[in-house]
């Protein structure tokens, strides 16, 4: 009879031929999702850099000119949401590659690191959601409190 041990007691786990067909499959996607982050990362970068030319270029009227310069203010604002945005990438696309390779040559060693970088991007995505959430939050309250201040 065949006792049962628990995932964490297993010194090695073997990956059957449908398992093995996920993976690469996964493999594709994720690099097909990366070369889209990547071509995403360079339109953010051409339209961060574009911006500041168009909003320069406009004709201002002095009634509607504003204390700030928009166009500087976006394309800070877009490199810093294509630099933010890399590091997701990168971890995706070495996922892929690792895991691509791990895949061909059947070492354990490369597909442990494909499944870092797979928690590295995860985390990454993680954090960041969680700091959006709680900019959100801090937002809703900000105007909770400015609107009772004007009661």
């Amino acid at each position: 009879m065949k006792t049962h041990q628990p995932i964490t007691q297993l010194e090695e786990l073997n990956i059957n031929a449908d398992a093995r067909r996920f993976l690469k499959e996964t493999s594709k996607w994720s690099f097909f999702i990366g070369v889209l982050g990547i071509v995403g990362i360079v339109f953010m970068i051409f339209g961060g850099l574009l911006s500041s030319f168009i909003f320069n270029s406009l004709p201002q009227q002095p009634s509607t000119a504003l204390p700030i310069d928009v166009g500087s203010v976006m394309t800070v604002f877009y490199l810093l949401l294509a630099l933010l945005y890399v590091f997701p990438i990168y971890y995706l696309l070495q996922f892929s590659i690792k895991l691509k390779k791990a895949l061909t040559t059947k070492e354990d060693a490369i597909l442990a690191d494909a499944f870092q970088m797979l928690k590295s991007h995860y985390k990454f995505i993680g954090v960041l959601c969680i700091i959006v959430i709680s900019l959100n939050i801090l937002t809703i309250i900000a105007v909770a409190l400015g609107a009772f201040a004007f009661l």
